[in-house]
């Protein structure tokens, strides 16, 4: 029996995992070793996940923690090294566009095991992004890619990738079917927080080039509270960017605004689906939107998920001051027109068609 060596380290990562790696389990092929870098690592970020989403705990946890790139992304390459060499998988697995990701590829690279990289050929093309530097690589070293939209595949081919280059269908679609109706059933999020569906609007923010840009962060967090007066808007506040408002002492924009602890995953899919609108610069988010039905505005100046814009799902904010930001949420909130499918992402059996994959890997 072949053997992958899976590593994650960030919440989108367990999402993600956990489809595919129940996926492993079925497909009878492959054993699994799940190393957890600790890159999330509090328990409204990490523990539970492993938990809502049933994922078997992992064999290594290196609790790296947070930190600078560089250090962060050393510290994994040191710590992961010894594993990597001590299991000897066939594979090493990676996810997405995280510094988890990048230390996977490079010590699997370097060691000359074949690495196998889900979520590949996407990209924001702006490399002040550490994402980006991060799926770039990954994507170079990688030995077989697995694409989520054909999009990702001519990406790819751009760059010369055109050998073992597969497109799967999103796992995160995956997900959201197998887990929607358990998040109806299992989250009470919605009484606890006295919301109406359709009643709120949900906003999330993590990247440094909106927390740690003290104008940016003031342009989105004034929007916010312009947007306050008229709608409730529930704010699942990052550890980082609570840091940051503290930092540049930015609370009294706040005073309107239901600030809550980052919500699990159940209580999140919760949030989405019931949100009128969401405001965010995550990646994931903007994609658990479209598979919700929620539009959308991102916060940043590009998005990686060009489809669920082109389908009228999501608009891109870009650098815009706080009205400019509040008439692209009214915008959104009074659109009445229609709204287009993404056949790409797939019919929800995008983790099956990876170990199809993996499988027949010689």
């Amino acid at each position: 029996m072949k053997k992958i060596l899976t590593v994650i380290g960030a919440r989108p990562q367990f999402i993600k995992a956990s489809v595919v790696s129940k996926a492993i389990i079925e497909s009878g092929e492959f054993e699994e070793v799940l190393v957890h870098t600790g890159q999330h690592y509090d328990n409204n970020m990490s523990k539970i996940f492993f938990d809502e989403l049933d994922i078997l705990p992992p064999k290594y946890n290196l609790e790296i923690g947070s930190c600078g790139h560089g250090e962060q992304t050393g510290e994994m390459l040191k710590r992961l090294e010894p594993i990597v060499n001590s299991e000897n998988p066939d594979m090493v697995l990676i996810y997405g566009d995280t510094n988890s990701t990048l230390a996977g590829a490079l010590v699997a690279a370097k060691m000359n095991i074949p690495v196998a990289h889900v979520e590949a050929g996407l990209r924001s093309f702006n490399r002040k992004m550490p994402e980006e530097i991060n799926r770039v690589i990954a994507d170079h070293i990688s030995t077989i890619l697995f694409c989520p939209t054909t999009t990702a595949v001519k990406n790819l081919k751009n760059e010369g990738i055109i050998n073992n280059v597969y497109i799967t269908g999103d796992v995160m679609y995956d997900v959201a079917i197998q887990f929607v109706e358990k998040a109806k059933s299992k989250s009470t999020i919605l009484a606890k927080l006295l919301l109406t569906s359709k009643g709120y609007i949900l906003v999330t923010i993590h990247r440094a080039e909106n927390t740690d840009e003290r104008l940016r962060l003031i342009n989105i967090l004034s929007a916010l509270e312009i947007l306050s007066y008229n709608s409730v808007i529930i704010f699942p506040m990052h550890p980082r960017t609570k840091k940051m408002i503290d930092s540049f002492g930015l609370n009294n924009f706040l005073a309107n605004i239901k600030v809550i602890a980052p919500a699990g995953f159940l209580d999140m899919i919760n949030l989405e689906s019931n949100a009128k609108l969401i405001m965010t610069d995550s990646g994931g988010v903007q994609k658990e939107a479209y598979f919700h039905k929620t539009p959308c505005i991102t916060l940043r100046n590009e998005t990686e998920w060009t489809e669920t814009v082109d389908a009228g799902w999501n608009v891109v904010a870009g650098n815009r001051d706080a009205s400019d930001i509040v008439s692209l949420a009214n915008r959104m909130l009074e659109w009445t027109g229609n709204r287009e499918q993404i056949a790409d992402y797939g019919n929800g059996c995008s983790a099956k068609s990876i170990i199809t994959h993996l499988a027949a890997l010689k």
